[in-house]
């Protein structure tokens, strides 16, 4: 039975169960969504994600969750918490993960679910730093980030040695927002809950056959 993680305005984030494993399916086949994140995953790619994702949950309490619309139920894709790859030995916390299926780009609905976990993370899993990276290419992911209030230094930087040398992916930017800088950014909080309003005043949810 799934559990409930956390609970936004439009959202709630829970664990997963085998009915999500074909809308998983789905969101991870749409080129449009797998841009930056390389070719779209077949049908047992996609479940070995969920197995992994369920392994991370029981073995360390987080992992990249379920986000679903509070109204309809809804599946919109999912976002949370992983550790970062030993290979990456320079970065240091855990890594805020968002996918979302791309009729719901657009609304708010990445920053508002990462925000979430994010309070996960700082609240009660009690981390010291939080990070976030992409392809130096996906602009629209950064733009989360910025709107998060994750920080970014370019020296930071760095080719990802599990992308192919000759892959236009290989460059990625690193983000890291640390607990500190989490509580003591109130301004952001609050500019960030205005956003999320002004989101949700265009935000219609879906309703009846014809919504896909």
């Amino acid at each position: 039975m799934d559990q409930l993680i956390a609970t936004t305005d439009r959202l709630l984030i829970r664990s997963w169960c085998e009915s999500d494993r074909q809308p998983l399916f789905e969101l991870n086949q749409d080129p449009e969504v797998m841009e930056f994140l390389g070719p779209p995953l077949s049908r047992y790619q996609s479940d070995q994600l969920v197995d992994r994702f369920v392994s991370e949950q029981e073995i360390s309490g987080y992992c990249p969750w379920v986000v679903e619309l509070s109204q309809s139920g809804e599946f919109v894709g999912f976002v949370g918490l992983q550790s970062v790859p030993d290979y990456l030995n320079f970065v240091n916390g855990l890594e805020v993960v968002w996918r979302l299926k791309s009729k719901f780009w657009g609304l708010g609905l990445a920053t508002e679910a990462a925000h979430a976990a994010l309070r996960i993370g700082f609240g009660s899993l009690g981390l010291a730093q939080v990070v976030s990276m992409t392809s130096k290419l996906n602009v629209r992911s950064q733009r989360v980030m910025q709107r998060l209030g994750i920080s970014h230094n370019e020296d930071d930087d760095f080719k990802h040695p599990a992308v192919d040398v000759e892959s236009r992916l290989r460059a990625h930017v690193l983000y890291q927002l640390s607990d500190a800088d989490w509580r003591l950014d109130v301004d952001r909080n609050r500019e960030w809950n205005v956003e999320k309003r002004t989101a949700a005043s265009k935000f219609r949810q879906p309703t009846g056959p014809d919504s896909e």
